[in-house]
């Protein structure tokens, strides 16, 4: 009688894609200068800030200390090589080394999400949800005669899985479902030469800068522009800071949501305004691009958020003076 032969697992080492140790101990001093909050904040500031840079009399507003301990925090983030200064009068400026601000841009927006977002709640498959959705798809083809069947019901499909993967309450899936669809099927329907100036924003959870850029801009424009917003990476909710800014903007939308970015909302816009979302945007040939340098009100006070709204205020108001005739935008001032 033979035994069978159980194989043993054994550990074959394949080579290492690892970052270097010379590389680990260059990089290290960087990423412990950034373990303090306040010099996170200080950071996030000065990269964040329209003019491009920042003074100690500005980040010493950050938060209750002297501007000895903000001078002090700054000169940490000299060391590494994070920041460069110039001396102007009786303040110092601070701006992100130049090499270095892709990276800090990149590392500040994709931790965003986790500093205001709790873990998604798990979703269920669509077989849950199959009959809902192919009533909703024959709506939708109904509304659509231009358009066919397969493709009404794939984006209804797609519209619902993406929206379901930042999810936290599903029962509120379908009417969002819905929504976010009836976007989409009218941004593919949309003849730019011959339909009203669209403008996209685009930021990273699209929870704060883009929905009010938008609400902003929908406002002022009463219907003579259409925006839109979407995220590279939405967030489950928009974000609390942002809310009272939105429900104070006549006109807004009363129930706003964060909307995945998709390359039909690009297709469709006249204008589009990146927000700290990176190259993520596809480039469309006919559609004009901005990128407008935002702080980001997840990780803002009150204050700050109310600030950064005013902000984009401005920045609305003259991207409307652009787009609609002398006369049109004049009434909008």
């Amino acid at each position: 009688m033979s035994t069978a032969t159980i194989p043993v697992e054994t550990c074959s080492p394949v080579p290492t894609h690892a970052i270097g140790e010379h590389a680990a101990a260059a990089l290290a001093p960087t990423l412990k200068a950034l373990a303090d909050p306040l010099r996170l904040r200080m950071l996030s500031a000065i990269a964040s800030d329209p003019r491009g840079e920042s003074c100690v009399c500005d980040l010493a507003a950050l938060a209750d200390v002297s501007q000895p301990t903000v001078s002090h925090h700054l000169k940490v983030l000299r060391d590494v090589g994070m920041l460069t200064a110039e001396r102007r009068g009786t303040w110092v400026w601070y701006r992100v080394a130049t090499r270095l601000r892709p990276a800090v841009t990149a590392l500040l927006e994709s931790f965003a999400p986790v500093a205001v977002d709790p873990a998604p709640v798990e979703y269920g498959g669509l077989e849950n949800v199959d009959d809902a959705l192919a009533r909703l798809a024959g709506e939708l083809t109904a509304a659509h005669p231009s358009l066919s069947d397969d493709l009404v019901t794939s984006i209804v499909r797609e519209s619902y899985t993406s929206l379901a993967r930042s999810a936290r309450l599903t029962s509120h899936l379908l009417p969002l479902t819905e929504r976010f669809a009836r976007q989409r099927l009218s941004d593919i329907a949309r003849d730019r030469a011959t339909g009203v100036p669209q403008v996209l924003f685009v930021c990273v959870a699209n929870a704060g800068r883009s929905q009010l850029a938008a609400a902003i801009l929908n406002r002022e424009a009463d219907g003579r522009v259409i925006a839109r917003s979407a995220g590279s990476n939405p967030a489950a909710d928009i974000h609390p800071t942002v809310r009272p800014l939105l429900a104070e903007i006549a006109g807004a939308d009363p129930d706003p949501f964060p909307k995945p970015l998709t390359d039909d909302a690009v297709r469709a816009a006249d204008v589009v305004v990146t927000m700290g979302c990176g190259d993520v945007c596809p480039i469309i040939p006919g559609v004009r691009y901005e990128d407008w340098v935002v702080g980001d009100p997840a990780l803002a006070s009150e204050a700050g958020a109310t600030a950064i709204r005013d902000d984009i205020a401005r920045r609305v108001a003259h991207l409307l003076d652009t787009l609609l005739p002398a006369s049109d935008s004049g009434a909008t001032a």
